[in-house]
């Protein structure tokens, strides 16, 4: 069942398994939505499922996450047309031919190639701090080892956040959400 990671085997393991599996949880609450669920923001918040699939796919394009993945990629966040930090979580950053079908699938893609890069990644390896006013600027470097932990921190947010929005359109659940991912029918008895 996706919901769970595998049992790892060492460092580099769990966290490209966690990784990974943060991202495809953001994935597995796409399943089944229209373009107007997708677009649509069932909280206070402007946040839409499309959107936040949309800056899962940002940031780890982008930045730190990026430069860890790929070593020779630049860290630098990139702008948006409008001159402002991209990645943000907002209605517009949903592209007009996203569907859900297409972000499920740049999400595991997205997921595959942290993977693979975490299993290779040296964790003692420092990677540059992106210039960004959210990071510090009294640091040059993180190690990658932290890099890859925030990676999953962060995307475990936002598959939180993906949990609670999609709860909202339709009261579908992670589990139930999961197992429809793992080609099960769900029961809660079960």
């Amino acid at each position: 069942m996706p919901f769970l990671t595998p049992t790892v085997t060492d460092e580099r393991d769990a966290l490209a398994t966690f990784a990974g599996q943060q991202i495809r949880q953001v994935a597995t609450t796409l399943q089944g939505l229209d373009a107007e669920q997708l677009r649509a923001t069932p909280s206070a918040s402007a946040m839409s499922l499309g959107a936040l699939a949309r800056h899962v796919l940002f940031i780890g394009e982008h930045g730190a996450f990026a430069a860890l993945v790929d070593p020779g990629g630049s860290p630098e966040a990139p702008q948006d047309e409008a001159g402002d930090a991209a990645g943000a979580i907002l209605p517009e950053t949903v592209r007009p031919g996203d569907t859900a079908d297409s972000l499920r699938a740049a999400l595991h893609t997205l997921a595959d190639r942290v993977e693979a890069g975490l299993r290779t990644a040296d964790p003692e390896a420092r990677i540059p701090v992106p210039d960004a006013p959210w990071f510090p600027r009294d640091l040059g470097t993180w190690p990658a080892r932290w890099v890859a932990l925030h990676m999953v921190e962060e995307n475990a947010r936002h598959a939180g956040h993906a949990d609670i929005l999609r709860e909202s359109l339709d009261g579908r659940t992670a589990y139930e959400l999961n197992a429809l991912a793992d080609g099960r029918a769900w029961s809660p008895e079960g």
